[in-house]
């Protein structure tokens, strides 16, 4: 499944104090991506999440800095160079597992598999492909 929205990172957790009680929320940047993306997933998958042991596999595609030289360009869209900046990998793959929570799967806990990659692309997008295993 292609899902053509630019990655975000989760980050760290905000609180609000309110009285004697402490509330945490996601930052606006990460809970917009979190709604967007589900949305998203939605439209594509419907409403039927896999249940049972998953095999999941998630390819990030981060837009290319515009600084950059023509030949530096073209050697992150071709994969000789890939992204080995922040964000981190797994900052991506936590926003994007709590985003498709319920919607592709029942819970991310059902995953026993994950393969993550960051690559560099004209057109930034999220890339999803689960397997249920047997």
């Amino acid at each position: 499944m292609i899902l053509d929205i630019e990655p975000v990172e989760q980050a760290r957790p905000r609180a609000v104090r309110r009285g004697k009680r402490i509330g945490m929320y996601d930052p606006p940047k990460v809970s917009k991506f979190k709604r967007e993306l589900r949305q998203l997933a939605k439209n594509r998958f419907g409403d039927d999440p896999f249940d049972g042991e998953l095999s999941v596999e998630i390819k990030f595609y981060r837009p290319i800095q515009k600084s950059l030289s023509k030949k530096e360009s073209d050697r992150r869209l071709s994969g000789e160079h890939r992204p080995i900046v922040k964000p981190d990998l797994d900052n991506y793959v936590k926003s994007t597992l709590d985003a498709l929570n319920g919607v592709l799967w029942v819970d991310d806990a059902r995953i026993v598999e994950l393969h993550a990659f960051k690559y560099y692309s004209d057109s930034p997008r999220i890339e999803v492909v689960v397997k249920e295993l047997v």
